[in-house]
């Protein structure tokens, strides 16, 4: 039977299977079989594929690891553990981010450090959506359930809301940029994510904490792994339930 996924990845980049061959050279014949009749290719290769159409091997050949190598491939995607938001050295967030090239993506309930505390923050969000980066910024509903509810269990009542208003203060000079998205979200976060291409810094949420004090999984996605990926996914089921910034919310 033929491999659909890899199928779909080839068109939706705008390759062909000669194309692909050509870029990692191999027989065109070879990609054909690959595709229509699911062959697995030889490790470098699906390495190759898998950068080339920008997936992770582990959705366009799911049976190609053993389950114990993904196990261990996973553990691997884990760079650092901090023990709480505030250990991550202030560098690291600026590095991450001028070290991106295709997709930058925040998914927080407000985020106001990001821009409080870093003045190149949105200048250099800007400057990456100008190189042609994909920006995509995901903020709690000030109106909604959920930044009520955060409120309410940290204590600050409406304080939540009128973060999520301040950091859309920081970001309305990017609002009308072709490369960049700022919707809204009401959905219960249980950890904020902030991607940077292959790296990932995962913010855990405690009941009753600010996220200041919960601890932060810093990762690196690896061919093979799934930890990254499941982040991705959470990042990606959010973002289809988010709406556009309302006129008045900037």
């Amino acid at each position: 039977m033929p491999n659909d996924r890899l199928r779909d990845a080839v068109l939706r980049n705008g390759f062909t299977p000669a194309s692909v061959a050509q870029k990692i050279g191999v027989d065109p014949k070879t990609v054909e079989r690959w595709i229509h009749q699911d062959r697995i290719p030889y490790p470098k290769h699906r390495h190759a594929i898998a950068a080339l159409l920008r997936e992770s091997e582990s959705y366009l050949w799911p049976n190609a690891l053993s389950a114990e190598r993904v196990r261990q491939v996973t553990r691997s995607e884990v760079v650092q553990i901090h023990a709480r938001r505030g250990a991550v050295p202030p560098e690291t967030w600026q590095r991450l981010l001028d070290k991106a090239e295709r997709q930058v993506g925040i998914l927080v309930y407000g985020g106001l450090f990001l821009p409080e505390q870093n003045p190149r923050w949105v200048t250099t969000l800007r400057k990456k959506a100008d190189s042609g980066v994909q920006v995509d910024i995901l903020l709690g509903d000030p109106k909604g359930h959920q930044i009520a509810e955060r409120g309410a269990d940290e204590g600050i009542g409406s304080a939540m809301a009128s973060k999520v208003y301040n950091v859309l203060t920081y970001y309305k000079e990017l609002r009308d940029h072709d490369n960049i998205t700022i919707n809204l979200h009401d959905t219960t976060l249980y950890n904020s994510i902030y991607r940077f291409d292959d790296e990932m810094l995962v913010n855990t949420h405690l009941y009753g904490t600010p996220a200041a004090y919960a601890p932060v999984l810093h990762l690196r996605q690896l061919p093979g792994g799934e930890l990254f990926d499941s982040y991705v996914a959470s990042f990606n089921r959010v973002a289809s339930k988010a709406r556009p910034v309302g006129p008045d919310e900037w």
